[in-house]
């Protein structure tokens, strides 16, 4: 079956960096493109990045532009989210998802909080 398994999270200071991993099995990770979305309270999950199956094409909220970097290392099954120049706006779930079939699948999420 199809898992997502999400770390990285953590509590950081505004300015601060991070960097997600979500790690695939159950699928042929290399052949589907993956996602990274986020959560914070009281608002809707909302899309922050997705990658190509080769890792070549990259697509980000304009929210998180410049200051994340989505990356895939297809020999490790494993996704990745570089994020620098953090802010507190920036605290939420981060999920990460893949879509097989017409079914999307889920991480359990990563915690990042962004506070001085």
């Amino acid at each position: 079956q199809v898992q997502l398994v999400e770390s990285g999270g953590g509590l950081v200071q505004p300015g601060g960096s991070l960097r997600l991993s979500c790690v695939g099995s159950g699928f042929i990770f290399r052949e589907y493109v993956m996602s990274w979305y986020r959560q914070a309270p009281g608002e809707e999950r909302e899309l922050v990045a997705h990658i190509g199956w080769s890792g070549d094409a990259t697509s980000y909220a304009d929210s998180v532009k410049g200051r994340f970097t989505i990356s895939r290392d297809n020999t490790k099954n494993t996704m990745y989210l570089q994020m620098n120049s953090l802010r507190p706006e920036d605290t939420a779930v981060y999920y990460c998802k893949v879509t097989k079939g017409a079914t999307n699948y889920w991480g359990q999420g990563s915690q990042v909080t962004v506070s001085s």
